[in-house]
């Protein structure tokens, strides 16, 4: 077995902690396949908007997803490759 020295496996260790969390997964496997504002998503998980809102905010921040602001509406996304690739592995398909 060989690893690449210059590698440091840091980035996608820290995507495996974030998406180590059930809703956190479910919010970004749902992102990956479609764009979504915060009330389809905590409806969809039948989830209250705080609870919602708090994943989003640390998925935000640990640069997974990011926001696009239509008026009042903020629409979500995917942006990181490697969790993209994460979460497909998970689920044995490409999303």
């Amino acid at each position: 077995m060989e690893f690449d020295k210059s590698h440091t496996f840091d980035r996608e260790a820290e995507i495996l902690k974030v998406l180590g969390h059930p809703v956190r997964l479910k919010i970004v496997a749902g992102l990956i396949s479609q764009t979504c504002n915060v009330k389809k998503i905590w409806e969809c998980l039948g989830l209250p908007q705080a609870t919602v809102s708090q994943h989003l905010a640390l998925l935000k921040n640990k640069h997974i997803i990011e926001g696009r602001r239509e008026g009042v509406e903020v629409f979500y996304h995917v942006v990181s490759e490697e969790a993209r690739d994460i979460v497909s592995a998970l689920f044995g398909r490409r999303t």
